[in-house]
């Protein structure tokens, strides 16, 4: 299965329909794979929105990873010290390094 890939910001705004989006998602899989590379906007909402779904692939005994990351996911997860959290590598690419 080919990751998914979220394309709305993670943020309060869109968290109701991104919630329904990603536990259906999870409803179909046992190894769900998040691509966020194209979220530009996320806040706390966001933030708990990935740690619900963590959870509830833990509680089903399922999994989830995060394959790749904005620089806005990067953020806000390193800004709330959550990346032992998740447990999956920030791949920061090349440009942002500088």
């Amino acid at each position: 299965m080919s990751p998914l890939t979220v394309v709305n910001d993670l943020t309060i705004y869109h968290a109701l329909e991104q919630k329904q989006v990603l536990l259906d998602a999870l409803a179909t899989t046992d190894d769900l794979e998040l691509n966020l590379a194209q979220v530009t906007e996320m806040d706390t909402a966001g933030l708990q929105l990935l740690v619900l779904l963590k959870k509830e692939a833990q509680k089903a005994g399922k999994r989830v990873r995060i394959v790749a990351h904005s620089q806005a996911v990067s953020a806000i997860i390193d800004f709330c010290n959550m990346a032992a959290e998740f447990g999956d590598p920030l791949v920061i690419p090349a440009r942002e390094t500088a």
